[in-house]
C-alpha cells in the first residue's frame, strides 16, 4: 500500500451543542494524493487490469537459479509435483484414472455422436488432449475429454450449413477447424490475460443455458431411444417433438424396451452415488457395464434383425494426423471461426469453473490464465490429431476427485487406457446398440438441470432469474446460440443500466451519533436541517452525468420546496466514498452543478473524494472556482459539524434550530 507524502491536516471548529453551550470538534482536511507521472499511472492501471494476481511477485528477491526453476514451474505446472511423486501417489492416481476411463470411453463415443461426428473421434479426443493438459494444466482433479454442451453446440452450429451425412468429409474438416480456432482463442485469452471476457457468462446464464441444452440434448436422443430413422436435424423443441410424433410408424418396440431398461439402470446408479458419495464407482462404472451387457445381448440376439441399430465397425489404431484437414480458406471459414469462438468460450468457462470448484475443496489454487492457455493449447494440438473440442468434464472430474486422485497423473492413466482400447478393443464395440449411447447421454446431462440453484437465483435476484429463463427458453425454443446471445444481451443491458443510472441515496443522521446512513434503509435516521446529503454509488463518467445532473437538481428543488425547521437548504453534501473514478465529462458535472446551485444560494460540499477523483478535480480547477478547501471533508459528520456554524437563518426572527452533534 502506497503512502502519501502529504501530512494529515486538522482544524478545530467551534460548534453549538445542546443546552446552548459550545465546543470544538476536530475536522480533518482532504489532502491531494502523492504525485505520479502519467507513465506511472498508466503502468499501474495496466498492471491492475492484466495482472491483478501479480504473478511475478514469487520471483522477487530470489537468486537466478531459483528464478529459472520457478519460471519453468510456472510454464509447466507438472514440474511442481513430479519431483516429489512416489508410488503411494501413483496407486491413488491409478485407481482414479482407471475409474474415469471406464466412464470416458462410453461417454466419448456418445458425445461424438452428439456432435454428428464418427464415434471413434470421441475416443481420439479422450487420448491426446489429457496428455497435453497434464503438462500445462494446474488442476489436480480436472478430467479432460469431450463434454456434452460443447459437442451439442459444435454439431448444431455446423449442421445449420453443412450436412454431416451428405457432406461428411467437409463436416469433419469444419469440426477440426473450429476446434483449432477455439484453441487459438482460448490460448490468446490466457496469454493476453483477458480472462475477464468470459465473466460475461454469469452464473444465471450458465444455469439457464446448461439446463436448456440438457433438455435439447435429451430430446435429441429420442431418435435412438425410439428407433426412428428419419429425424430432424434441428435442435429446437417444436421441430424435435414434431419429428417424434410424425414418425410414430418408425418406432421400434424392441429399441424402446431396451432403452427403458438401461435408462432405469443408469439413472438408478446415478441416484445411488448421489445419496451415498462413497459409492461413486457405481455411477462411474454403470455406463461401461451398460455397454458391455448391451453389446453382448445385441450380438447374441442379432439385434439388427430386430430393428435395433448398432454402431458398426470402428477403425483400430491411434489418432491419425489431421493438420491437412484444417480449412483456412473457402466459403465456410466464417462458420468455422464463429463455431470455434462460441464453443471455445463455453468449454473454457466450464473447464475453469470445474477446476476452481475442486481446487477450493482441496485447498489449492488454480491459475485461471494458465488454465486458459492449457485448454487452448490442448485444443490446438487436438485439432491436428483428429480431436474435436475438449475441456474439463464436471461428471468425470467429480468421479476423479471422489476416487482419490492426487495429481494430474490420473489423466495419463485414463489416456493409456483409452490407447489400449484404440489399439486392441475396438472390434468389441461393433455390436454396441446406438440406443445405449442415447441412454448414457441422457443420464449424463440430466445433472446439468440445477433446480435448487435456479430457485436460489429466484429468491436472491429477480432480474438474474429473468436472464436465466431467457437462456433456458431461448435454447429450447429457438437455438443454442440465440438463447446464449439473448441472455448475454440482457446481462450487458443490466450493466449498462447500472452505469447510466447509478444508485444515489439520501443520508440522514442516526440520533446521538456521528453516523449517517440511508434514510430509506434506517428508519431512525433523520434529516439534518439546511443540508441535503447524498451518496453517489458509482463511477462518474460521460454515460451518467446527464442523469446525475437531473436527479441531483430535482432533489435540490424538492428539498427547497419543503423547508424544515425554518432553515432553508444551504449545503448540498455529496459523499464520494463510492466514486472510484471520474472522467473529463464527470468533472464538468460539478462545474454545471456549482453554477446552477449558486443561483439558488446552495453550496456544494464534497466528502471523501478518492485519490483519482480529487486529483482530476483539482487539475481541472486552476482558478480554484468550485473545489474550495473549506468545502472538502473526510466524513459527513465533520462536514455537518463544521458547516452548521456558518449557516444563515431563513429570517432574522426565526428561533435557532439545533440538533445533537456528538463530539
Amino acid at each position: 500500500m502506497e503512502r502519501s507524502n502529504s501530512t494529515m491536516q486538522t482544524d478545530f471548529v467551534e460548534v453549538t451543542l445542546e443546552e446552548g453551550t459550545s465546543g470544538f470538534i476536530k475536522v480533518h482536511k482532504v489532502v491531494p494524493p502523492p504525485y505520479k507521472s502519467s507513465f506511472q499511472k498508466f503502468f499501474a492501471k495496466v498492471k491492475e487490469i492484466l495482472f491483478p494476481d501479480d504473478p511475478l511477485r514469487q520471483f522477487k528477491g530470489e537468486p537466478l537459479q531459483r528464478k529459472l526453476i520457478l519460471g519453468a514451474q510456472y510454464l509447466f505446472p507438472l514440474l511442481q509435483w513430479v519431483p516429489t511423486y512416489n508410488l503411494k501417489l501413483f496407486k491413488s492416481d491409478l485407481i482414479s484414472g482407471l475409474t474415469i476411463a471406464s466412464l470416458a470411453i462410453p461417454q466419448g463415443i456418445s458425445y461424438a455422436k452428439l456432435a454428428n461426428l464418427p464415434p471413434i473421434f470421441g475416443l481420439y479426443s479422450s487420448f491426446v488432449p489429457p496428455l497435453v493438459y497434464v503438462v500445462l494444466g494446474s488442476s489436480m482433479d480436472l478430467a479432460v475429454g469431450p463434454v456434452s454442451i460443447a459437442s451439442l453446440v459444435l454439431g448444431s452450429m455446423l449442421n445449420e450449413e453443412v450436412s454431416p451425412t451428405a457432406e461428411s468429409d467437409l463436416f469433419l474438416q469444419l469440426a477440426l477447424t473450429s476446434t483449432f480456432f477455439a484453441g487459438i482463442f482460448q490460448s490468446a485469452l490466457g496469454i493476453l490475460r483477458l480472462g475477464f471476457i468470459i465473466d460475461f457468462l454469469s452464473k444465471a446464464i450458465l444455469i439457464g443455458f446448461m439446463g436448456g441444452s440438457a433438455v435439447i440434448v435429451a430430446l435429441q436422443q429420442l431418435k435412438g431411444l425410439l428407433g426412428i430413422k428419419h429425424f430432424t436435424s434441428k435442435m429446437a423443441l417444436v421441430p424435435v417433438m414434431s419429428s417424434v410424433f410424425n414418425n410414430i410408424d418408425e418406432w421400434s418396440w424392441q429399441t424402446i424396451v431396451m432403452a427403458i431398461c438401461f435408462l432405469v439402470f443408469l439413472l438408478g446408479a446415478r441416484h445411488v452415488s448421489i445419496k451415498k458419495p462413497e459409492l461413486f464407482w457405481v455411477s462411474a462404472g454403470a455406463p461401461l457395464v451398460s455397454v458391455i451387457i448391451s453389446t453382448a445381448l445385441s450380438f447374441a440376439i442379432k439385434a439388427q434383425r430386430h430393428g435395433i441399430s448398432v454402431i458398426g465397425k470402428l477403425p483400430r489404431g491411434v489418432n491419425p494426423p489431421s493438420a491437412d484437414k484444417l480449412l483456412f480458406r473457402g466459403d465456410h471459414l466464417p462458420l468455422a471461426i464463429k463455431t470455434g469462438l462460441i464453443t471455445g468460450i463455453l468449454s473454457l468457462t466450464e473447464g475453469i469453473a470445474v477446476g476452481r470448484t475442486f481446487a477450493t475443496m482441496r485447498n489449492y489454487k488454480v491459475d485461471g490464465n494458465k488454465e486458459m492457455m492449457a485448454i487452448g493449447f490442448m485444443n490446438v494440438v487436438g485439432s491436428t490429431t483428429s480431436c474435436y473440442v475438449t475441456t474439463g468434464s464436471f461428471s468425470r472430474s467429480a468421479i476423479n476427485h471422489n476416487a482419490g486422485a492426487r495429481t494430474a497423473m490420473s489423466n495419463v492413466v485414463m489416456s493409456v487406457t483409452v490407447l489400449v482400447t484404440l489399439l486392441f478393443l475396438m472390434p468389441l464395440f461393433q455390436y454396441t446398440p446406438n440406443v445405449i449411447l442415447g441412454a448414457i447421454i441422457i443420464s449424463a446431462v440430466i445433472g446439468l438441470i440445477d433446480i435448487p440453484s435456479a430457485y436460489l437465483i429466484w429468491k436472491v435476484d429477480k432480474f438474474d432469474f429473468v436472464v436465466m429463463l431467457a437462456a433456458f427458453f431461448g435454447v429450447i425454443f429457438i437455438s443454442v446460440q440465440i438463447g446464449l446471445a439473448v441472455s448475454v444481451a440482457l446481462s450487458v443491458l443490466r450493466i449498462l443500466l447500472q452505469i447510466t443510472r447509478p444508485k444515489i441515496v439520501m443520508l440522514g443522521n442516526i440520533p446521538a451519533t456521528n453516523i449517517y446512513r440511508n434514510l430509506h434503509h434506517y428508519k431512525e435516521a433523520i434529516r439534518v436541517p439546511g443540508f441535503l446529503i447524498l451518496r453517489i454509488k458509482a463511477p462518474i463518467n460521460f454515460a451518467n452525468i446527464t442523469y446525475l445532473n437531473e436527479r441531483i437538481y430535482r432533489w435540490v428543488e424538492e428539498e427547497q420546496d419543503t423547508i424544515k425547521e425554518n432553515v432553508c437548504l444551504q449545503f448540498l453534501i455529496l459523499d464520494m466514498s463510492a466514486v472510484s473514478t471520474i472522467d473529463t465529462s464527470g468533472v464538468s458535472l460539478f462545474k454545471d452543478l456549482k453554477n446552477a446551485l449558486t443561483m439558488k444560494g446552495v453550496s456544494i460540499v464534497l466528502v471523501n473524494p478518492l485519490a483519482e477523483v480529487i486529483d482530476k478535480l483539482q487539475k481541472s480547477d486552476d482558478a480554484n472556482d468550485f473545489i474550495r478547501a473549506e468545502y472538502l471533508f473526510l466524513t459527513v459528520g465533520e462536514a455537518v459539524a463544521s458547516l452548521s456554524s456558518t449557516m444563515t437563518r431563513q429570517t432574522p426572527t426565526v428561533q435557532d434550530a439545533r440538533w445533537n452533534i456528538p463530539l
